[in-house]
């Protein structure tokens, strides 16, 4: 360590829950974020309280400020932290977070959140949670007091997390061109497929009813058995479980958390489904999808659909897509809901003409390669960042050396 540079304990620079709501405060209204909705920085939801109508959630009481550090003290698995830059009028935070408040003389506050995210901490922290005797996997905000924490001089502080956002800030970029895109798609489909604009509000001739089956292969999946670890490798065949679609969010997969290797997919009835096939969780939960970037197998967990060559991947996607709810109907089970691949093959379908297919493809292969293509950079830009993060903390690689 140098000799400028101070270790001591996380809870020494921050202020852990220092600000509750009171309901003294009379507010008319409450803008809350629960843990399930914000993962790794990205917020997915604020949920709005009318107090007049609505009785306030009992979870709903953190306050926050701009720059509070917000961490979930609930399965820290799933990564429900962030820093927060903005927020609306009347914001609370769940219980269920740890709010950190960092002391600006001696700790700037990116730089700290991006020390606590680091996968040393935040693998320590999940070997905490899975050691408690609670429902579910929990820590303590003592536990993440508790972290060490070197911190250089404020200005190399500043400059060690201006390097880090400015990588974070090009991914977020490139996830608001992709939700555009997608926006634009999806725009697209309804105007053609659902309401029918083009046609003047009418099904063209031609058109008809049928089953997804009718345009497409319903494919199951499999695993080979747990108890072969030669069934299993960090580099074989694809294989894609729902967890894989759940902790990536990408339109576009090539690989899971684990391959498994030519002898366990031999000794499994997994199948080897192509590039651009639509993959489709048929349980717990129903719904998660993506598109298949290479040759890939999956468990079985999904009723994966091969498009027939003349129908392309867009038009199911969106069909897929846009028709949540009409699935889930055709689900049943007791424990979980499933969608059965009879089920699945008998969904009913709008089946256009060929050519007004063909024109869909065309139009949307030009958003799926932009949006593959940043999504690859996205993944080239977060491997560097969580490169440079523990060296740059560490001061192993030197903060002017770095140019991004």
């Amino acid at each position: 360590m140098k000799e400028d540079w101070k270790e001591c304990k996380l809870g020494d620079v921050v202020e852990i829950n220092q600000n509750s709501f009171s309901e003294k405060e009379n507010w008319l209204f409450v803008n809350y974020l629960d843990t399930g909705s914000i993962t790794e920085n990205k917020i997915s939801e604020i949920q709005y309280i009318n107090l007049i109508d609505e009785k306030l959630p009992s979870r709903a009481k953190r306050k926050v400020k701009k720059n509070s550090i917000i961490y979930s003290t609930v399965r820290p698995n799933q990564n429900h932290f962030g820093i927060i830059k903005s927020f609306p009028e009347n914001f609370l935070v769940s219980t269920g977070f740890a709010v950190l408040d960092v002391n600006k003389k001696i700790a700037f506050p990116d730089f700290v959140y991006y020390y606590l995210i680091q996968n040393e901490n935040t693998e320590s922290l999940h070997a905490i949670a899975e050691q408690t005797t609670s429902a579910y996997p929990a820590i303590k905000p003592s536990d993440i007091a508790d972290i060490s924490i070197i911190l250089p001089p404020l200005a190399t502080q500043q400059k060690i997390a201006q390097i880090l956002s400015s990588l974070d800030d090009k991914i977020e970029l490139n996830n608001k061109i992709n939700d555009n895109l997608e926006q634009q798609a999806q725009a697209i489909f309804k105007s053609w497929f659902v309401d029918f604009e083009p046609f003047g509000g009418k099904m063209p001739e031609g058109w008809r009813v049928g089953k997804l089956s009718e345009i497409g292969t319903i494919v199951g999946g499999s695993t080979p058995s747990k108890a072969k670890s030669e069934y299993y490798a960090k580099k074989g065949i694809a294989w894609i479980t729902p967890k894989d679609l759940s902790n990536d969010k990408s339109k576009f997969i090539s690989h899971g958390e684990i391959d498994i290797t030519e002898q366990g997919f031999k000794n499994c009835s997994a199948i080897k489904m192509p590039k651009g096939t639509i993959l489709y969780s048929s349980r717990a939960p129903i719904g998660y999808i993506a598109i298949a970037k290479n040759e890939l197998t999956t468990n079985q967990g999904f009723k994966s659909v091969i498009p027939n060559d003349d129908i392309g991947n867009a038009y199911i996607y969106y069909f897929l897509k846009s028709n949540f709810d009409l699935i889930d109907s055709m689900a049943s089970g007791s424990t979980f809901k499933e969608i059965s691949g009879t089920a699945m093959k008998n969904i009913p379908i709008l089946i256009p003409d060929e050519k007004t297919l063909l024109e869909f493809q065309s139009f949307s292969s030009g958003i799926f390669d932009e949006q593959e293509k940043l999504e690859e950079e996205n993944q080239k830009l977060a491997s560097l960042r969580d490169t440079l993060l523990p060296k740059l903390m560490s001061g192993e690689i030197e903060v002017n050396s770095v140019q991004v």
